[in-house]
């Protein structure tokens, strides 16, 4: 079952003001499922307003209560977990499987920053003479306006939402259109948590209009948000007109070195089934495979003989492991970026085609790209998507400043067992977030972000409520 979404505006589901909606589709049989609201510019002031009024009570609540009512909402959502897997895998396509991590995921978040929200620790300065005083507290930045991808569609506005709220913060949330389902589950948590009315809101409809009047408005104090770098750049610009606090995670192109010390096999092993998560759109997915060439035969044909083994299929049928990809410009893009490293000398391992099994949806083979050459479209800009380019290096300086040399810096993944070679490698790689031996970095008690063009500030973890904050001197003459 799949409903329409409306907007939620200071406690209400409402439809848009002028009535406007847009569908949402279903990408494994392109077909619409439902209709989501289009907000007018009207409907975004009601949400300022809303927002604005609803802050003074909510930053005013004490941290064990705002502590109790955001993990009522973990436990909301876990209650809820079958609903909203069911109706994710509907709107993304993912495996059924897949959607049920990620709404545990997102319960995570509200109850790690339900925790948080009774540690936000000021601090006491020495003073310099005996009769003053200095100290720092620290307190809710305001109104947030936050924006989120399809890809992850609880996780990611999970994320923004928890730690904004346990900060004392209101928050006006846009999901991405495309998937809106999923974020309107968790908002209606908060409703039924008891949150007060107003301080989360959510909007959908245009992305441009509806960033560019949010974070123009003097109410909006901080910014967050999670999706391409040419979106983030846009955000940003206008961010910086208001001087307001920003925080945003953007697309990566994460490097993968396997060094000749680390079982291939077993790599490869580790890897594939992580590269082909959520059909390969994650930002952190690795994308650009730099295995040592003493160890790339066995690494390459495991890794193919893993990727022609995936089901793939509609996301709510039983055994499927890889769904359909989430619009038709994905699948362009993973059709572009195959035939061009093909062109280029690559050798396909496997896939590299839609499957001709399906009549539609957006589905593309697994695919892996042997021997692909550095100047390949598929090594230079992120491909979001089911395809898994290996190459080989010989030198550890060599691997190192081709690993480095995007401007892309969210995460990147070793495979070794010399500790040197491990800690030498996790420190010079230009990324927010390095796995050794390890690809499984999103969690709540963590915090997430990259560097470079991949974004600032970090969500999750004991520092991603500091983002929602900010610190105040206070400095008392006796």
């Amino acid at each position: 079952m799949y409903n329409d979404v409306n907007l939620f505006i200071n406690g209400q589901w409402c439809p848009a003001s002028d009535g406007k909606t847009q569908e949402v589709t279903d990408p494994s049989t392109e077909q619409a499922l439902a209709s989501v609201a289009v907000a007018t510019v009207d409907d975004l002031n009601g949400a300022l307003a809303a927002a604005s009024e609803a802050f003074k009570t909510w930053r005013a609540t004490g941290t064990w209560d705002r502590a109790a009512k955001l993990r009522k909402v973990a436990e909301l959502i876990r209650e809820r977990l079958s609903d909203i897997s069911h109706q994710m895998s509907l709107e993304t396509g993912k495996p059924l499987a897949e959607c049920m991590g990620e709404t545990n995921a997102a319960a995570d978040h509200f109850e790690w920053f339900s925790e948080e929200s009774k540690r936000i620790y000021g601090q006491i300065i020495g003073s310099r003479t005996p009769d003053s005083r200095m100290s720092v507290i620290y307190q809710p930045v305001g109104v947030v306006a936050a924006f989120t991808a399809w890809n992850f569609p609880a996780l990611l506005p999970a994320r923004k939402m928890a730690a904004a709220l346990a900060a004392g913060c209101s928050i006006i949330i846009k999901p991405a259109g495309e998937t809106p389902a999923s974020c309107a589950a968790l908002v209606q948590a908060c409703a039924d948590a008891g949150i007060p009315d107003g301080t989360v809101n959510m909007v959908t409809g245009k992305s441009s209009m509806i960033a560019e009047h949010l974070i123009r408005s003097p109410i909006v104090r901080k910014v967050s948000v999670t999706g391409s770098i040419s979106v983030g750049k846009q955000i940003l610009a206008l961010a910086a007109e208001g001087v307001k606090k920003v925080s945003m995670e953007l697309g990566g192109h994460a490097p993968v070195v396997v060094f000749d010390d680390f079982d291939a096999v077993k790599a490869a092993e580790i890897c594939a089934p992580v590269k082909f998560r959520n059909c390969g759109q994650v930002c952190i997915s690795p994308t650009r495979f730099y295995v040592h060439e003493r160890s790339y035969e066995a690494f390459s044909s495991r890794f193919a003989e893993i990727a022609n083994g995936l089901k793939i299929g509609r996301g709510v049928d039983d055994g499927v492991q890889i769904g359909p990809m989430a619009n038709p410009r994905g699948l362009a893009t993973v059709s572009d970026m195959t035939k061009d490293a093909l062109d280029k000398g690559a050798e396909l391992l496997a896939g590299g085609k839609a499957p001709a099994e399906f009549n539609s949806g957006y589905y593309w083979e697994p695919t892996v790209l042997g021997r692909v050459p550095d100047d390949a479209l598929v090594m230079n800009e992120e491909p979001f998507g089911p395809i898994a380019p290996i190459t080989t290096f010989s030198d550890y300086d060599e691997v190192m400043e081709r690993a480095n040399s995007l401007p892309f810096g969210l995460a990147g993944y070793l495979f070794t067992n010399d500790l040197g070679t491990a800690t030498r490698a996790y420190e010079d790689l230009q990324v927010g977030m390095v796995g050794v031996n390890e690809m499984l970095l999103s969690t709540a008690e963590a915090p997430f972000g990259g560097v470079k063009e991949s974004g600032m500030g970090r969500e999750g973890g004991s520092i991603g409520i500091m983002d929602y904050l900010d610190p105040k001197l206070v400095k008392m003459k006796l």
